[in-house]
């Protein structure tokens, strides 16, 4: 047995749970636990506003792609991955195949992505449309609910903004968090 290693493994597109658990089925009725040791797929934390609420939910870095850490050597493995449902081919040395030899990642592009995943489990989740100088929002939570003004800073490192409010015929500037408000359209 030689050492595993990573491959990238296209998939279709949105398709990516799906073929993961399938794929772990086979491996596990195939008994290839040795062969292939791990499927991932590269994911980060991100909230968005619905409704007034914020909502947590895991993006794909590269949708349509997951990795795969396995010893491709024996004949079969490869073979099998290509056969489950959904996926598409192995990254080769010309670009997506489905039949020729797969080629695996180069560490340091294996320690980047491994290291941004590990680095987004680390992280508190972060807007997935981020907000823009200019831009209208209408106020969700606060003293200032119902209230809709522009975005005139962006304060990110501290996930606020500092909104510019007609309260009562006059702009009035307000500091509020990212979740007590919402885009407009």
């Amino acid at each position: 047995m030689s050492e595993p290693k990573w491959y990238v493994l296209k998939v279709v597109n949105g398709q990516e749970k799906k073929v993961k658990a399938h794929l772990e089925r086979e491996i596990s009725k195939q008994k290839l636990e040795e062969h292939i040791l791990q499927v991932l797929i590269p994911t980060e934390k991100v909230y968005e506003m619905r409704a007034g609420k914020k909502r947590t939910r895991a993006r794909n870095f590269f949708p349509g792609y997951m990795l795969v850490y396995a010893d491709l050597s024996h004949g079969e493995t490869s073979n099998i991955v290509r056969s489950i449902p959904g996926v598409l081919g192995f990254l080769t040395a010309k670009g997506w195949s489905a039949s020729k030899v797969p080629e695996p990642l180069r560490k340091e592009e294996v320690n980047r992505i491994l290291g941004k995943v590990g680095e987004a489990e680390n992280l508190e989740a972060k807007l997935e449309k981020p907000f823009i100088v200019g831009e209208a929002v209408k106020v969700v939570d606060g003293p200032f609910s119902g209230f809709t003004g522009n975005i005139q800073e962006v304060l990110e490192d501290r996930k606020k903004l500092n909104v510019m409010v007609k309260i009562f015929g006059r702009n009035t500037p307000i500091e509020l968090h990212y979740i007590q408000v919402e885009k407009l359209g």
